[in-house]
């Protein structure tokens, strides 16, 4: 079974953050959900939305690092909000991670401000396409605006980045599609009355 984990901190974009978890899980996927900058639960955290709601996280970041960075999951996932990409971005722990993950081929994603705002603190865009929430470009290192474009998700090998909240779907079935094949993708675009 392929895994995915999707990073969480508080004023993450609550679609951006849990339309990856639904639609990956709906592929048959074991995506764990990670909390980054939270209130500590147990072995757990407490992660508060941009808007307000609380969730709880399947797991800490130092309980996953202590499993997964030496077996690397399938896929990462940065959620936005401009908050919560700032407080992912500003955990260093991450950042190495997610490089590690790209480096070794793995399906490294962000949406909304996390493309320009977490990838941009990584060599993660360097000679890539990628797309974030517009305006937001120019937090990235300048070395990589000349990838930068403004369309609702691209795939580039193997990143895949998203513009914003209206294209959390589209950008999480893209991510299943990769992750889950085609016809995984058609029946869960069918089921979920996609347009």
């Amino acid at each position: 079974m392929k895994t995915a984990a999707v990073f969480f901190a508080d004023g993450f974009e609550e679609i951006e953050g849990l339309s990856p978890v639904d639609y990956l899980r709906r592929a048959g996927l074991n995506v764990i959900t990670v909390g980054v900058k939270g209130k500590a639960f147990e072995d757990r955290m407490i992660v508060t939305s941009s808007h307000n709601i609380p969730i709880i996280t399947d797991t800490t970041l130092d309980a996953y690092l202590s499993k997964y960075d030496n077996q690397l999951p399938d896929c990462v996932v940065c959620p936005g909000g401009s908050v919560g990409a700032d407080n992912l971005a500003a955990c260093t722990k991450l950042l190495q991670h997610l490089e590690k993950c790209f480096d070794a081929g793995k399906l490294t994603t962000a949406i909304c401000a996390s493309p320009a705002v977490v990838f941009g603190k990584t060599k993660i865009p360097a000679g890539k396409k990628w797309t974030c929430y517009p305006g937001m470009e120019t937090e990235a290192n300048s070395e990589y605006l000349s990838g930068y474009s403004n369309k609702v998700f691209i795939t580039d090998g193997n990143i895949v980045t998203g513009r914003g909240p209206g294209a959390s779907e589209e950008f999480s079935m893209e991510l299943v599609k990769i992750l889950a094949g085609e016809e995984t993708y058609n029946k869960i675009h069918a089921g979920a009355q996609q347009r």
